[in-house]
């Protein structure tokens, strides 16, 4: 019965600054679904002083940041894992197991006691806080992760509805149905993964992935796509995009394409095809790199002050090149010259 206590508990917890228990604690059996390894990574692509532009950066600490983007050679990365956990409560968009928090979702409700849920539910999640909050991190890694839910089950999701545009499109043609759960639920079994590390298993699963989307497509051979971000999501406005974009179409012979107004099937038609992908980093620029070709250039404009190096990680695993290009500005407002695009994307027939 401790149901309606488990959030509340938590929640003095932090309060009295106490140690939080691990969710993945002693009772969690672990699965290792592919091993570990050493991996050989190839660095971006870039210009002299680029390294010099990255103010800050999001999603992990800056020397980290830099590391993935630079580093050559072999790299450790960790296994691909299942976790079967049992007596596990679903409140609020938060995962309570043995004291600990996994948190799938913001919390709807400001105070932490909460009623035992009544829904009784068993199976594999496939989803996490990342793929959630950002289409891209969906589209990066939920269908591959839902793989390996399938061969443990029917999937699960706590959509809150039904899938609508792109992401709705995408689980048409990769034949997605996850039972979808509403309200709070109490699991008797669950199954989560840790389906972060960028192992061969994951890459092998990307590769399926990509041939599944272009499967009775025909594909036609493009210099290049430009996907526009504009002041779709959170904002990272690139003041001079129209006029780059302009550029790459009149001298390179780019195709410029806006996701708002297209549909997925004309998106992997383009793009499945090009030979360079770019745009503003963030999640539209998911949608090229996902199909995009063996050896494709992919070049995210990078504001200086939140770096990431989320998409290096995706090109790694297709065996994409990456080009590590920065703007100049702050993080919502900055520009680029077009010369230190034009001459990243050298680099790449050099």
């Amino acid at each position: 019965m401790l149901g309606p206590f488990r959030p509340f508990g938590a929640r003095l917890r932090r309060l009295a600054r106490l140690p939080q228990p691990e969710f993945f604690g002693p009772k969690a059996e672990r699965v290792e679904l592919s091993a570990a390894e050493a991996m050989p990574f190839p660095p971006a692509l870039a210009l002299p002083g680029q390294v010099e532009r990255i103010a800050d950066t999001m999603f992990a600490s800056k020397s980290d940041t830099i590391n993935v983007l630079t580093r050559t050679g072999v790299a450790h990365e960790g296994p691909t894992l299942a976790w079967h956990l049992r007596d596990v409560d679903l409140i609020d968009g938060v995962l309570y197991h043995g004291g600990g928090e996994y948190h799938l979702r913001p919390r709807q409700r400001r105070l932490g006691l909460a009623q035992r849920p009544r829904s009784e539910a068993s199976g594999p999640l496939y989803e996490t806080w990342a793929s959630n909050r950002w289409f891209g991190s969906w589209l990066m890694d939920a269908p591959l992760t839902y793989d390996l839910a399938l061969a443990e089950g029917a999937p699960l999701t706590t959509e809150a509805s039904e899938a609508t545009g792109h992401r709705r499109r995408y689980k048409e043609l990769l034949d997605m149905r996850p039972q979808r759960l509403t309200g709070d639920v109490h699991f008797s079994s669950l199954t989560l993964f840790d389906d972060t590390p960028n192992n061969s298993g994951k890459a092998a699963r990307a590769r399926r992935l990509r041939a599944r989307l272009l499967e009775g497509r025909s594909i036609s051979p493009l210099p290049g796509v430009f996907l526009l971000r504009g002041t779709s999501g959170d904002q990272r406005l690139l003041e001079n995009e129209g006029e780059l974009a302009e550029r790459l179409a009149k001298d390179r012979g780019f195709r410029v394409i806006d996701p708002m107004q297209v549909t997925v099937d004309e998106l992997i038609e383009a793009c499945a095809g090009a030979a360079s992908i770019i745009g503003v980093e963030g999640s539209h620029l998911v949608h090229g790199i996902t199909v995009a070709p063996d050896g494709a250039a992919v070049i995210p404009i990078q504001p200086p002050q939140r770096v990431a190096a989320t998409l290096k990680q995706m090109t790694d695993r297709l065996n994409q090149r990456y080009g590590l290009l920065v703007a100049e500005g702050g993080d919502t407002r900055f520009r680029l010259a077009w010369e230190d695009l034009a001459r990243t994307l050298d680099l790449f027939d050099a």
